[in-house]
């Protein structure tokens, strides 16, 4: 048989060498790969196990937060609400025994100063709950709101919902801050629009929430400048993320005020 030449054999040791080396190297590359794909895989597992543990942490103080809210719902309601109806019976009383025409029109004042503060209460009670955190809690409070603040009035009010899902959860400073513009669109309308009827209607789509008041009145006089309550709108609004929206003419005023939830 006939010897290759030395410079075949040369080639040939040369390539299997190199096919060697390419080998380990590939080899090689696969460890390196296999290791950092380990580290990865560990530091992303401490990482998760790092944001469970942060996550339950703040899981608990939440559920810390709503046990204080309750309680200090449940004093409020236990204290100031006996408190409150204690006021009222004593100013009964005396003014039924009272025969002066001015000290009952004192006791009348006290009484009502009474019945507001009870008011009041009621509004932080219903503020400090965290089960009613829903959209549909929020809507029937405005609605049941809207009719006993009118209801001594001579505006009528209506009432629309469109597309409401009422188990969708809500932030207690959305619901806080929605009621407190409601409360001052629906004073405002009573106290200057002159109008016969107020429109409250509420509409959601996807995540986005809608709640708009309008009237038949004679809507906001454009040549002066922006009131207080305008203008607290407008920042709770934007406290939110969202925006208030005012259109007004001789026809009334409506008023829109955007969130997303």
């Amino acid at each position: 048989m006939k010897e290759l030449p030395f410079e075949i054999k040369f080639i040939y040791v040369t390539a299997i060498v190199l096919i060697i080396v390419f080998a380990v190297f590939i080899v090689f590359v696969v460890l390196m790969y296999n290791k950092k794909q380990i580290l990865y895989l560990k530091e992303k597992q401490l990482n998760i196990e790092s944001q469970n543990q942060l996550l339950q942490k703040e899981l608990e103080k939440q559920k810390s937060i709503e046990k204080e809210r309750e309680r200090i719902s449940h004093d409020m309601h236990d204290d100031l609400g006996a408190g409150i109806s204690a006021l009222k019976l004593q100013a009964e009383f005396l003014k039924q025994k009272a025969q002066d025409d001015d000290l009952q029109s004192d006791i009348d004042e006290l009484l009502k100063t009474s019945e507001e503060m009870n008011l009041s209460m009621r509004e932080m009670l219903w503020s400090l709950n965290s089960e009613n955190d829903t959209l549909g809690s929020f809507t029937d409070y405005a609605i049941r709101y809207t009719e006993n603040f009118l209801k001594k009035t001579k505006i009528k009010p209506w009432f629309e919902s469109m597309d409401i899902i009422s188990e969708t959860p809500v932030s207690t400073e959305l619901r806080r801050n929605m009621f407190l513009c409601l409360k001052e669109a629906v004073n405002n309308a009573y106290k200057h629009s002159q109008a016969d009827t107020l429109r409250l209607s509420f509409s959601q789509k996807e995540n986005r929430f809608l709640m708009e008041i309008s009237d038949d009145g004679i809507g906001i006089d454009k040549e002066k400048p922006a009131g207080n309550g305008l203008r607290n709108m407008n920042r709770r609004m934007e406290e939110l993320g969202g925006g208030c929206e005012t259109l007004s003419s001789g026809k009334g005023t409506h008023i829109i005020f955007k969130t997303t939830i």
